[in-house]
């Protein structure tokens, strides 16, 4: 993928950009309900380790296929380093609290993210939170939290701990987001750059499961065993490295906004996958997160 200066300049998504983001947000809508089933067989950062590994294994080999540069000597290492450092903290808080709490609650805390874009590009980047930006994001989030009223209430279950350690996650989530684009990794080329968050954070993700001691895989049903294939080939290679170009191309506040669908989607495919049922919140949360989209993108002056 390379680089269309109009759409840049002149800050706003084209479709290939909102296409594109829609299909990243019904991935990740299944992200978490994938690693939920793959926590049966893998513990959390055991498994969050492994991912980074495999992935890292398949960006390394399409960048010698493709002949992308992986070359230390362009200015990038530090930056890269930090953000894989980002990146590990992001995923051990993510998978830590994932085992503590429901998906729902997971789901909804770690698309706190966008505000962290939001504020970091407003202070960092000069892309300016306008009113009309900030009542695009609150009306997406709104959505998200009527969409997953029903799942935040589980009586008797202790999620408190999960909970927090999920919007750890998400603080992580977007300092890594904005780091790339306020860093010499804005003109690194998007694979080298999804390249650094995995190498860097396999080492720290598997230090961890050893100092928690956890036990080895237990469960390698083809259930488990292709839940945690779609967490690292699908969600981890190819929708990362998408992810990266588009945070590299676009105004990042307007990119990480598609993130509030993602919720949406996974209620639908939690219905289809694990039989979730549907409500008339789904609906309601749809429209607010549709509107909050349109809002953030709704051009200057329009």
């Amino acid at each position: 993928m390379t680089d269309r200066g109009p759409s840049v300049s002149a800050g706003v998504l084209d479709g290939r950009a909102v296409l594109i983001l829609l299909a990243c947000t019904i991935v990740w809508g299944g992200n978490l309900v994938a690693m939920k089933v793959a926590l049966d067989g893998f513990p959390p950062f055991l498994q969050s380790g492994l991912r980074s590994v495999l992935s890292g294994a398949l960006v390394w080999s399409w960048c010698r296929w493709r002949g992308i540069s992986l070359s230390l000597r362009d200015g990038t290492l530090t930056a890269g380093i930090a953000c894989g450092v980002l990146f590990a903290l992001e995923f051990l808080f993510l998978y830590w609290g994932l085992a503590k709490t429901t998906a729902s609650h997971a789901v909804v805390l770690i698309n706190a993210a966008p505000f962290v874009v939001a504020l970091g590009s407003h202070l960092l980047l000069g892309d300016r939170l306008t009113a009309m930006k900030s009542a695009g994001l609150a009306a997406a989030f709104l959505g998200v939290c009527v969409t997953m009223s029903e799942g935040l209430l589980a009586p008797g279950e202790v999620t408190l701990a999960g909970d927090v350690l999920c919007f750890l996650g998400a603080v992580f989530w977007g300092g890594t987001t904005v780091m790339v684009r306020a860093t010499s990794l804005k003109s690194a080329a998007p694979e080298k750059t999804l390249l650094y968050q995995l190498v860097v954070s396999a080492p720290v993700l598997l230090a961890a499961s050893f100092a928690a001691g956890e036990a080895g895989v237990a469960d390698t049903s083809p259930r488990v065993l292709l839940a945690f294939a779609y967490t690292f080939v699908i969600v981890a290679f190819i929708s990362y490295s998408i992810w990266f170009w588009l945070v590299r191309t676009y105004p990042p506040t307007k990119v990480a906004a598609f993130t509030f669908l993602s919720p949406c989607f996974g209620v639908l495919l939690g219905h289809v996958i694990l039989g979730d049922p549907l409500s008339w919140t789904l609906g309601l949360g749809l429209l607010l997160v549709a509107f909050g989209i349109w809002l953030v993108n709704r051009p200057a002056g329009a």
